[in-house]
């Protein structure tokens, strides 16, 4: 027996072995973000412990400004334009990659230039001390070095040093975080310096290393394109980042920092599906360029629906699970959290859905397009926060937020049909009752589950039905998900 599994096992090593650079590569950066995703979640209740509902609300707050301020400071140059540039200037990569750090460097060294010029201003208006913004700055810079190193280990298909550096940092800072926060007064403070520490230890040695390479900070023809590139698409970014982050500050600043904790959790403990996302999208994502390309559209609409069901259905257990994930993830002061995961999580499924539209939009290079809708979501969330919060209390967030995702979803469908008019001569890649009824079902069962919370013999009784059917019907469930594996191949 011992031996069989042994030769099986070296089977499969050659096998591995065989495989392309790229599928490999493909493979373990997948990895590198369940990894850092992962235990993080897995960590989240140690911290819930030993922070208040308060401190953990600031936080996640500080968290959500981090995010902001990061677009504004670094331009986002380490996304799509640097990408572009590493093949557009292949020839002299190692300068156009130290070219962009340089640039990058300099707008943080501006932005915080304007934070210290007026710092109690800024201090009072992000409600955070000097120390947590300076410790801000540093984690920005810290990652924008991680992320412009990360993204040409991508373009090379690197993935040895990336896995084992993501590795490395993934568990230090969760370790080390918890050593400051048990010995600090200041707890918040202490969270904020483990991660910094560790990004700044990790990150300033991949710095030296590319200007090594590159030689230089300075390349007008290489800032002046990255400029051209991205300035049109700060609102874009923007956009996505209060999209995701305006609620929790929006909690603080109108209700308190208790009950941002609280919202906080909710969110994080839904955004675990994202994780499930993640790994299907990278799967079908250029599968669907792919088709495109083809003019193979007729197979699309059978794989998105069967993608949406599957999303839907990883969502509806997270929801009718809910009140024992919080107990899991939290003491019971976070008790209230229950109530938002079901609106939250129903978002991260209209986050999932609206790539299969988006890719229409991407395809023919209409990006206006994307950034009409994502401003327009941005804008539209800050207006309902602001009255709902007032109306209804903070857990309206969550209603605001999936609404948002709704109304945005909606808008990639409608330009994404427009395209199709002008570009496919009209043609309907998608039939738009079929995705009605699944996202239809989708909500109902979710709202319906969340109605349960306060009666578990209803809800686990449910869940054992559920169950039921699957084990009854598991064959065909089987052979749907052997149906999507496969259609990398079709």
């Amino acid at each position: 027996e011992g031996k069989r599994q042994s030769c099986n096992m070296n089977k499969l090593i050659q096998k591995y072995k065989t495989l392309p650079v790229q599928v490999r590569a493909s493979a373990w950066f997948l990895i590198c973000s369940f990894l850092q995703k992962g235990i993080s979640m897995i960590t989240t209740p140690i911290f819930t412990r030993l922070l208040t509902t308060q401190e953990y609300g600031e936080f996640n707050v500080f968290n959500s400004w981090l995010s902001i301020v990061t677009v504004f400071v670094t331009l986002n140059l380490y996304n799509g334009v640097f990408t572009r540039g590493l093949v557009k200037y292949e020839e002299d990569r190692d300068r156009y990659a130290s070219a962009l750090q340089g640039m990058c460097t300099l707008c943080i060294l501006i932005g915080f230039a304007i934070y210290g010029v007026a710092h109690d201003f800024w201090n009072h208006f992000f409600e955070m001390t000097t120390t947590q913004a300076l410790l801000m700055f540093i984690m920005i810079w810290a990652t924008a070095v991680f992320n412009f190193w990360s993204v040409s280990q991508r373009v090379d298909f690197k993935y040895r040093a990336l896995v084992i550096i993501t590795l490395i940092s993934s568990i230090a800072k969760p370790v080390l975080g918890i050593i400051l926060v048990r010995l600090a007064d200041d707890k918040v403070t202490a969270r904020i310096l483990g991660l910094a520490l560790v990004e700044v230890v990790t990150c300033t040695g991949l710095f030296v290393a590319q200007l090594r390479r590159g030689k230089t900070l300075y390349v007008k023809k290489y800032w002046v394109h990255a400029l051209h590139f991205n300035l049109p698409l700060i609102p874009h970014y923007l956009s996505q980042t209060v999209l995701n982050s305006s609620d929790r500050i929006m909690i603080q600043k109108m209700v308190s920092a208790d009950a941002a904790g609280i919202y906080s959790l909710a969110y994080s403990i839904s955004q675990i599906m994202t994780i499930f996302n993640t790994a299907l999208l990278k799967t079908i994502e250029p599968w669907l360029y792919k088709k495109m390309k083809a003019n193979r559209t007729q197979d699309i609409g059978r794989v998105a629906y069967l993608s949406l069901g599957l999303v839907a259905a990883v969502n509806l257990i997270l929801i009718a699970l809910a009140p024992e994930a919080v107990a899991i993830f939290a003491p019971v002061q976070y008790h209230e959290a229950i109530w938002v995961i079901p609106p939250v999580a129903m978002g991260v499924y209209f986050m999932f859905a609206y790539t299969f539209f988006a890719v229409i939009e991407f395809y023919f290079e209409k990006t206006k397009y994307v950034t009409y809708a994502t401003m327009s979501g941005a804008v539209l969330n800050i207006i309902l926060n602001y009255i709902c919060i007032k109306l209804f209390g903070y857990m309206a967030a969550g209603y605001t937020t999936l609404v948002c995702y709704m109304l945005y979803t909606v808008a990639h469908y409608c330009f994404a049909q427009k395209i199709c008019n002008e570009e496919m001569n009209g043609v309907r890649i998608y039939n738009l009752k079929t995705l009605l009824t699944i996202t239809g079902a989708f909500m109902i069962s979710g709202f319906l589950l969340m109605m349960t919370y306060n009666a578990p013999v209803i809800r686990y009784g449910l869940l054992v039905i559920a169950g039921v059917l699957a084990v009854l019907n598991r064959n065909k469930i089987i052979a749907l998900l052997k149906s999507l594996i496969a259609m990398k191949k079709a």
